[in-house]
């Protein structure tokens, strides 16, 4: 604990990245330095849930929308720096070390792979989604998996030999693997969500629970644990909130406790002293960091190229994947064991001298573009016009479905901006003391409140206020705070037909001009699956229309649901060419509804559990009103049981909001 705590801000003075501190100090006082700490049994089993746990963290926090939509760039990637590697390496192997075909493959695959060791920086540095990174990252599974099969069908024949029986029950495993995981885990997932979101460390030994199952039945299956976590981590992607309290749980576990050992345990296989045990050790561990650092540069060049990556981000690809610690490491121990010639104690010292040069290579270099990659994201995406979004939620009394207010606010929140969530409850005076008994039952679930962001390492703002009108009074508040999103409660409660919602809503919504989402979300947000979009028509021209549909993609890119957009009346070509230019970028599919009878049955035969109706609407007498939309909000509640958000879009009365704040 004193190695994680003081090794990193040491380092970092030195203005390197702080996991380096950790590896070096795992070398000094590991077994090959003065033996201070074993790598013992206790070390070795932290060290594997360590990298366990680093694979599941990358596969947890890709874009995994951005990820299938360019799923061609990670296998390129993922092939171009397995291939080139390989096949150079077992040149070098076989004419240069002089080992046999069987150990110059095996001896190409150690390096073919790659081990994420600059992961925690490139997730410290939010640089995550970035689409070389996500490339990069997905290609880690199949280098991964390329090398590790290498490995397996080498041993095979230098052991019982290669044989129809070995390919078909390799073939069987991995396809009930990667299938079974990806069908069952998704649908686990959504049925334990949904029906346990009472305490919140169920969740998180839930989440575990599905990550070691899958790490040992990948090892089952044939390959190793390794990917097994990685496909853990995509299967459970969407149904974690990126910005909520559990993916914080387990992002602090992993970069406090589990990660650190991993890196620790690598410190401790390193032996500086290998370099005076004779000149074949030399040769080898040259040939290895020559190979890797010029096949994984020259990988990164070349998929930058196809793919018109900068120069920054092909840096960033090339730091990450020049990493080498596991697979290496498991192929040259196994290759070792196994008796696989060539593969003696030089070649494993030539490998641990490998991975200190790479460990110290590829955070430093990782750091370098990441910073970059961040400055030229920011100057690229900022507006000096453009005011943070400031959201409001009015919280009342009786509400049940808090936390999910909550989650909606954390996913459309701007993570730059740092602003809080503002909260209110307002309350009707009554006579005697019954308005203070009331005012103290509103601070209490504030307090709740608190305590639930604070879980998410969400500020929250709360105000209580006294108003004879409760519209009045959260109204008032969005003035005073300068509101420029409310985020409303609605129980779905039947009106009188000239009400859309309720005296309260519709109040608010005749006297506001912020963007406003009216909202029933019966279960976590992260649960769905799917986002069906209603357009009215010509709500293109109303003009909060770009900021609407950013809130929606944003709720799309935090919580991994795919868009489905349904436009009455309107060009589905010119709407998709619209929608695309609006920021962040994330796939949709336009179809068009011809007249508004058609389009309940439409959403109606769409519908399942999994989905959640978005209807963009818009105030009366602005771009987009049609008598329609009066009961549009009742219509698709009834449809979904309560799984529908209605979106108004902020008017011009913004831009003096911005001007006063200047």
């Amino acid at each position: 604990m004193i190695v994680f705590l003081v090794a990193p801000l040491v380092i970092k003075r030195y203005k390197l990245p702080g996991i380096i501190g950790i590896i070096i100090v795992g070398a000094i006082i590991g077994p090959n330095g003065f033996g201070l700490l074993e790598r013992d049994a206790t070390i070795e089993l932290l060290g594997e849930v360590g990298l366990i746990y680093l694979m599941f963290l990358a596969g947890l926090e890709i874009n995994l929308n951005q990820f299938l939509d360019n799923k061609d760039r990670s296998i390129v990637f993922g092939l171009i720096s397995f291939l080139i590697p390989q096949t150079l390496g077992t040149i070098v192997g076989i004419y240069i070390l002089d080992l046999s075909v069987p150990a110059a493959l095996l001896f190409a695959a150690i390096f073919s792979s790659h081990t994420l060791l600059a992961y925690p920086i490139v997730q410290r540095l939010g640089i995550v989604k970035n689409e070389a990174m996500t490339a990069t990252i997905g290609g880690t599974i199949l280098t991964d998996t390329l090398a590790l099969l290498v490995l397996a069908v080498v041993i095979a024949s230098v052991g019982e030999g290669l044989t129809t029986g070995f390919f078909v029950e390799l073939s069987i495993g991995l396809s009930i693997f990667f299938i079974g995981t990806w069908l069952i885990v998704p649908k686990i997932g959504r049925w334990f969500f949904r029906t346990h979101d009472d305490e919140s460390y169920y969740e998180f030994l839930f989440v575990m629970a599905i990550l070691f199952t899958s790490a040992f039945f990948a090892e089952m299956a044939g390959v190793e644990h390794i990917i097994g976590a990685f496909i853990a981590g995509l299967a459970l992607n969407r149904l974690i909130l990126e910005t909520g309290p559990l993916m914080n749980r387990i992002e602090f576990v992993g970069n406090a406790l589990f990660i650190p050992f991993f890196l620790l345990s690598v410190g401790m296989l390193v032996d500086v002293w290998v370099i005076t045990e004779g000149l074949d050790t030399i040769v080898i561990a040259g040939s290895l960091i020559a190979l890797v650092i010029t096949t994984k540069l020259v990988s990164s060049w070349i998929t930058g190229k196809i793919y018109s990556y900068n120069k920054t981000e092909m840096l960033g690809m090339f730091g990450l994947s020049v990493g080498q610690a596991a697979a290496a490491l498991a192929i040259v121990l196994i290759g070792y064991d196994a008796g696989v010639p060539g593969f003696d104690q030089e070649m494993v010292n030539a490998v641990v001298l490998m991975i200190l040069v790479v460990s110290v290579l590829s955070p430093s270099i990782v750091e370098k573009a990441g910073i970059s990659l961040v400055k030229e994201a920011e100057e690229r995406e900022y507006d000096p016009t453009k005011i943070p979004r400031r959201i409001l939620i009015p919280i009342a009394q009786d509400s049940r479905y808090k936390e999910q207010l909550l989650d909606l606010a954390f996913a459309i929140s701007d993570e730059r901006s740092k602003e809080p969530i503002n909260t209110v409850s307002v309350i009707r005076p009554n006579t005697g003391n019954k308005t203070l008994s009331e005012v103290a039952k509103a601070e209490e679930i504030q307090k709740e409140i608190e305590e639930y962001a604070a879980g998410a390492e969400e500020k929250i703002k709360s105000h209580t206020r006294v108003n004879h009108n409760i519209a009045s009074g959260i109204v008032r508040s969005t003035i005073e705070n300068q509101i420029s999103t409310l985020i409303i409660g609605w129980d779905g409660a039947k009106t009188r037909n000239q009400m859309m919602y309720g005296n309260i809503i519709d109040q608010v919504l005749n006297r506001t001009t912020q963007l406003t989402m009216v909202t029933r979300l019966s279960k976590p947000i992260e649960t769905y699956k799917k986002i069906l979009l209603t357009l009215p028509p010509n709500i293109e021209y109303n003009e909060g229309f770009a900021e609407a549909i950013e809130t929606v993609k944003k709720i799309s890119e935090k919580t991994g649901c795919q868009i489905k957009i349904f436009t009455i009346n309107s060009n589905p070509t010119k709407i998709k060419e619209k929608i695309d230019k609006i920021e962040p970028e994330t796939p949709i599919e336009v179809e068009k509804i011809v007249g508004w009878r058609k389009l309940m049955p439409t959403l109606k035969k769409e519908m399942n559990t999994n989905n959640l109706i978005i209807n963009i609407s818009s105030r009366r007498d602005k771009p987009g009103w049609n008598p329609e939309l009066k009961t549009l909000p009742n219509r698709t509640f009834t449809l979904t049981q309560g799984n529908s958000i209605t979106i108004y879009p902020g008017e011009k009365e913004r831009e003096k909001r911005i001007k006063l704040m200047e």
